[in-house]
This record gives structure tokens, sequence and C-alpha cells, in this order.
């Protein structure tokens, strides 16, 4: 049975979000975003709540060296590992602040984007009333949520609950907790979009085998703390337990993770 060793996860949260968390999920979901954005050679593009920056670089190259794009997220930390990860010649501009307050001027993007990050901002109309404002008449915004919780996570969710601490399946709930389309719907109305265009479909990604995928996601999240601060007993519960319930996932050397996508288009 494998068991916690923290040495396999030396770097920061952020750090492992990078190198566990994107190519895994993030990654194929930005190829998704950016793609139905549709981006043109020239515009102007702000990615919100941009974590590690992967929608950012994706749209950089989109827009090319005539286009001009930025990322911007609250988290120091996810800015740091943007930052670091953006290749030489691709040239973002990177802001630390909140989706509710930015601090950018009028209609100066073309185009702004927002990975599964809406359902972390605490003030969601403020968030998307300032999505609108930065952006120029006629400008467009996409954002992708998911959800509802797939099974897989709700495997996770319980035994995180019922071996390490309750309060960890809160985080879950709320990765998964905007998803609704008639809720959001209504969000982006009072934001002041109109006739806002709400598409669900679902997602098949590949994960890894339950033994990597259960640490990997711990340490690329806020769930590490209590799971570090767990006893040896408490994550061997919880490993029995994940372990057994995803089998029904794996096929070969991987795991299949069938998520709802809620993607939103609207114009300014």
């Amino acid at each position: 049975m494998p068991t916690f060793n923290a040495t396999d996860y030396r770097g920061t949260a952020a750090e492992n979000y990078e190198r566990f968390f994107v190519p895994a999920i993030g990654a194929p979901l930005a190829a998704d975003l950016v793609s139905i954005a549709a981006l043109n050679p020239g515009e102007r593009v702000l990615d919100v709540a941009c974590g590690t920056g992967v929608v950012t670089r994706l749209a950089a190259k989109a827009v090319g060296a005539t286009g001009a794009v930025a990322g911007l997220d609250v988290n120091p930390g996810m800015l740091a590992v943007a930052r670091s990860a953006t290749p030489n010649g691709l040239h973002i501009d990177w802001y630390e602040t909140s989706a509710e307050a930015m601090p950018l001027a009028d209609a100066s993007f073309d185009v702004v984007l927002c990975q599964m990050g809406l359902q972390f901002v605490p003030d969601k109309v403020k968030a998307l009333k300032e999505l609108r404002r930065v952006l120029a008449p006629g400008g467009r915004v996409l954002l992708n949520l998911p959800g509802p919780t797939p099974e897989l996570f709700v495997v996770l969710r319980d035994a995180l609950a019922r071996h390490i601490d309750p309060q960890c399946a809160g985080f879950v709930d709320v990765v998964f907790a905007l998803h609704d389309g008639a809720r959001i719907g209504a969000l982006m109305v009072e934001a002041g979009f109109l006739n806002p265009v709400i598409e669900k479909t679902r997602r098949t990604l590949r994960l890894p085998q339950p033994d990597d995928f259960l640490w990997q996601y711990v340490h690329s999240t806020p769930l590490a703390a209590p799971v570090a601060q767990a006893t040896d007993a408490q994550r061997a519960a919880l490993v029995r337990e994940v372990n057994q319930r995803w089998r029904a996932f794996s096929s070969g050397d991987a795991m299949a993770l069938d998520v709802g996508v809620t993607t939103v288009r609207a114009v300014a």
C-alpha cells in the first residue's frame, strides 16, 4: 500500500498544481476554452483567475506578437509559477489582484477568459461587472465551470471527510459548486451581460492511477495541509478507501474522469 511521503511533493501547492493538475485536467479544458474563444491575431486578452497561466499562455500564442495578453490572480504563489512557466519570447502582463477590483482601465480588452475560477470568487456579480467594465464595446467573455461533482470526486470528498476532516469536503464541494445554467445566467444578466449563451458538455479526461492521483491532487490543493496534519492511521484509511472505490474508474494504467463542463459566452 502506498504511504504518505512529503518528500515526493517538495514544491509549493502552486508548483504541484502546475506539475500535476494542469497536465491531467487544466490543460485539456484550457485548450477547449481557447478554441471556443476563437482568438484572432492582434486581440487584447485578459485571463481572470489565471492560476499558473495555462489559459494565458495559450491565449498569448493565439493572438501573436501583435496582440496583448494579461493574467490576473489573487494568489501570489500561482503567479510566481505562471511567470516561471512562461517561455522566453512570450510576453504576458501579470496582475496580483482580486477579480472584484481590477486595477485595469475601462474597455481595455477585446476578450476576457476565466477557467474554473468564478466559483471561488466571493462576490460573483461584482467580479462579472468588472469583467464587463474592462471589455471594449462588442468584446466577448468566455468562462468554463465544472460540475456537478463527478462520482470520482464524490468518492474522494466522502473519504476525506470520513478519515481526515469533515471540512475537507467543503473544498471539493466548492470546486463543483457553480454549474447550474439558470443560476449562472442570472448572475450574468445581473452583471449587465445581455443574452448569455450557456452550453453544457461532458468531457472524459485521462488521470493517473489511484495510487498517484490521490496524492497529486491533494498536494496541488489546500487539502495538503489537513492531510499532512493527520495521523498515519488516518492517511492509511484514506488510501484504502479511495484505492478500493477508485478501481471502478481504472483501466490499464489510467483512470477516466467523466466531468460536466458549463461554458458561458456573452458580449459586452
